[in-house]
C-alpha cells in the first residue's frame, strides 16, 4: 500500500491526456508530498502551470526519457513513478522506426535503470491493447517496453524497487482519439470510417487514471493489469456523434486492427479474473502467482479478450454519458 500523502511521485509524460487528469486526481484526493511532471516540451510545462496546476506541491523538470542521467537526477527521492511518455501515433512510428525504438523501448530501459539507481518503490508502466499480438511497430515496441518492466523485477534488490504495467483501450477524447476527430469531421459534413464492421474497446480518462491509482495500490511485481471495458463499433461512436452527417468507409490502414485484444488466448493461461479487471501473472514470480491466484479465479481454456467478443457492449446512451464525461459536461 502507498502513503499518497508522505510520497513523491514523477510522471514520465506529464504534460499528455493522462499526465493532466493524473495529476488533477492526485492534488484534490491525494495531496502527495510532491508531484513532478517530467516531459519535453517546455510550453506545454508552462500552459500547465498557468491553467491550475501550479500546487506549491508541484515541480516541472524538462527532460526526456532518452536521457538516462537526466532522469536519474528527477528520480532523487522518488518514490513512485508512473511512466506514460511514449510514441504512440502509428503512422508516425511506422515511418520512424528507431525513433519509436529510442523512446519506447530504449526509454523504458532508462526509466528501469534511473528508478533502481534512486531506490524508487514503486514503478507502474502504461501500456496499449495494441501491444497484444502486435500488427504494428508502436504495438511491438510497447510490447517489448512490458518485458521490460516485468522482467525488471529480477534486477530489483533490498528495498525492492516493483515494476508492474496497465493495459487499457482506447480513451475517449485523449489526443489521439476518434472522438475529437468524428467532432471535427462533422463540421464538413463527412465522417471517415476505416470499416463498418471495426469495434474497440472504451473508457475515459478518469477512468483510466482511477485505475491506474487502483492497480499501484496492490501491485507486487510484475503484474500486466487490464481493465474490463464495454466494446461499441467505431462506426456506431460515429453515428452518436454526427447522426447527420454522411459516412465514408476508407479501408483499414496499414499497421490497424478491424478488433482489438487486450488479452490473447496464449497470455489468458497465466492469468487470473480479479473481480473488475484481469491480471496477467509474471511465470517466474512464483511467490506473485500464488498470491493472485488465491484471490482470482483462472480463465477457462480458449479465453481470448477481445472487442468483437466482448460481454458488455455500449449502448447508444452509455456512450453518450461517456463522451459527455471526456468533454467535462458530467462525471465520469
Amino acid at each position: 500500500m502507498i502513503d499518497w500523502q508522505s510520497a513523491s511521485v514523477l510522471v514520465t509524460g506529464g504534460t499528455g491526456s493522462f499526465g493532466r487528469k493524473f495529476a488533477e486526481v492526485m492534488l484534490a484526493e491525494y495531496q502527495p508530498r510532491k508531484l513532478i511532471v517530467y516531459s519535453r516540451d517546455e510550453w506545454k510545462q508552462h500552459d500547465m502551470r498557468c491553467n491550475g496546476f501550479d500546487h506549491p506541491s508541484m515541480r516541472y523538470f524538462i527532460g526526456d526519457v532518452r536521457d538516462r542521467d537526466r532522469l536519474r537526477r528527477a528520480m532523487r527521492d522518488v518514490d513512485v513513478v508512473i511512466h506514460a511518455a511514449a510514441l504512440k501515433q502509428v503512422p508516425a512510428c511506422e515511418y520512424n522506426p528507431m525513433e519509436a525504438v529510442a523512446t519506447n523501448i530504449q526509454g523504458a530501459g532508462n526509466i528501469i535503470d534511473a528508478a533502481l539507481d534512486t531506490g524508487v518503490s514503486h514503478v507502474m508502466a502504461l501500456s496499449t491493447d495494441k501491444a497484444t499480438a502486435p500488427l504494428n511497430l508502436y504495438g511491438a515496441t510497447k510490447l517489448v517496453a512490458e518485458k521490460l518492466f516485468v522482467h525488471g523485477n529480477n534486477y530489483s534488490d533490498d528495498p525492492p524497487t516493483f515494476f508492474s504495467c496497465v493495459r487499457y483501450g482506447n480513451v475517449l477524447g485523449s489526443r489521439g482519439s476518434v472522438l475529437p476527430l468524428f467532432e471535427e469531421q462533422r463540421n464538413n459534413g463527412t465522417v471517415k470510417i476505416t470499416d463498418a464492421r471495426m469495434t474497440r474497446f472504451w473508457m475515459t480518462m478518469e477512468q483510466g487514471v482511477r485505475f491506474v491509482i487502483s492497480c499501484m495500490e496492490g501491485m507486487r511485481g510484475g503484474e500486466v493489469f487490464t481493465p474490463k471495458l464495454p466494446s461499441m463499433k467505431v462506426v456506431d461512436l460515429a453515428r452518436l456523434v454526427a447522426p447527420d452527417s454522411r459516412i465514408e468507409y476508407v479501408g483499414i490502414r496499414p499497421g490497424e486492427k478491424l478488433h482489438e485484444s487486450l488479452i490473447s488466448e496464449e497470455e489468458a493461461r497465466c492469468s487470473v479474473d480479479y473481480g473488475d479487471r484481469y491480471i496477467m501473472l509474471p511465470v517466474d514470480r512464483p511467490q506473485v502467482v500464488a498470491h493472485w491466484k488465491k484471490q482470482g479465479n483462472t480463465l477457462p481454456e480458449g479465453f481470448a479478450y477481445s472487442s468483437d467478443s466482448n460481454e458488455f457492449w455500449l449502448s447508444a446512451a452509455q456512450m453518450q454519458e461517456m463522451i459527455d464525461a471526456a468533454n467535462g459536461l458530467c462525471p465520469a
